[in-house]
């Protein structure tokens, strides 16, 4: 039971890292920002003109790429203290993202 215990603390802690939250109002308002605007930029790339006859997969890929920056960018301000797998995490939840963006766009899904 003791096991369970600490393996559910460490996974409930790696999630928080993903997702920083903070008590600095300023900090905060620029991480939701950077949310924002990848989502934005997602949803924009996923819906492009051209891209429903193609492999939902790679649209969902393609957008993602697309919004490299944006993604970078919320990592820069939500991970400060650098953290590889956090960053890992934030990009791996752009392309998931993506995805639904994607679904969506043909009706497929809701997000």
């Amino acid at each position: 039971m003791r096991i369970a215990l600490v393996l559910v603390v460490l996974l409930l802690g790696a999630c928080s890292g993903a997702y920083h939250t903070s008590s600095d109002g300023r900090l905060q308002t620029r991480i939701d920002d950077s949310y924002k605007a990848r989502d934005a930029c997602l949803a924009k790339n996923a819906a492009a003109d051209g891209t429903m006859s193609l492999d939902a997969g790679s649209v969902a890929q393609a957008a993602a790429l697309a919004c490299s920056t944006e993604t970078d960018k919320l990592i820069e301000v939500s991970n400060r203290d650098g953290d590889p797998a956090v960053a890992d995490r934030i990009r791996r939840d752009s392309e998931f993202r993506a995805m639904g963006y994607v679904l969506k766009a043909r009706g497929q899904g809701s997000n």
